[in-house]
């Protein structure tokens, strides 16, 4: 049986993330520094061209469903009406942002070997030498089991969401983890996709990962380039500690 988001937190050896977070900051960086590839620039227009239009079809579609509901909610009126206008702008905003996140990650998961590749080859050749290739059904199917965690994953944390809105930011702190454990786990199978012999990453590591990455999404601009980024920090977290000339 699965373990739920609160009880994977706590498996999580508090002394181990200090190092883990280090290690995933240093992963950042060097992740930064592959935005300046000419491949990655041309997986991250291709990218965020497909992630827009999804998302601005998939946001018209939500504006349009719930100004079709306020208009038929006829039973509704005065201050219920107000508090159903209310509750429905707050959903449309949380809905957008975790809409944006699942389009763009499953997008980008459609682009991973590209660049899951492009920066093996310029960090750790011997590593991309010994790869597996990934095709379009694998890539597709990596897509969609990460949009189906996101749908899953957020639809259980959704009653928790609720109860926390009066707290000002307890949504945003359990939106927060719950996606950072999501996030670490998607991005980590991008790149073990290509590695299927390789370990899997520590808890703490894929937490550190996930939350640097889900942490990235709410900064405006930054969460353009969040995929992408969370992406190529996924490739350094799994070979970071490993010389480029031998990363086994």
């Amino acid at each position: 049986m699965r373990l739920k988001a609160s009880q994977r937190l706590t498996r999580i050896a508090p002394a181990r993330i200090p190092d883990a977070m280090t290690r995933a900051l240093h992963a950042l960086s060097l992740a930064l520094g592959d935005l300046a590839s000419r491949r990655v620039l041309r997986v991250l227009a291709q990218s965020l061209a497909l992630t827009l239009l999804l998302f601005l079809i998939a946001g018209g579609a939500l504006v349009f469903a719930g100004r079709w509901a306020l208009d038929h909610w006829d039973w509704l009126d005065g201050p219920g009406l107000d508090l159903a206008s209310a509750l429905l702008v707050v959903v449309l905003i949380a809905g957008s942002w975790l809409l944006f996140r699942a389009v763009a990650i499953a997008v980008v998961g459609l682009f991973a070997d590209a660049i899951v590749a492009d920066v093996e080859a310029r960090h750790y050749p011997a590593a991309a030498a010994r790869a597996v290739n990934v095709g379009w059904r694998a890539s597709i199917a990596l897509a969609l089991a990460s949009l189906g965690r996101l749908i899953l994953g957020n639809l259980v944390a959704l009653p928790f969401y609720i109860l926390l809105l009066v707290t000002g930011i307890g949504t945003l702190l359990l939106a927060l983890a719950v996606n950072a454990l999501l996030l670490g786990r998607d991005l980590e199978a991008m790149v073990l996709a290509r590695h299927p012999d390789r370990p899997r990453l520590g808890r703490a590591a894929r937490w550190s990962l996930g939350l640097l990455s889900a942490a990235a999404f709410l900064i405006p601009v930054a969460n353009f380039l969040a995929p992408i980024v969370g992406a190529a920090m996924a490739v350094h977290m799994l070979h970071l500690g490993r010389t480029n000339h031998d990363p086994t």
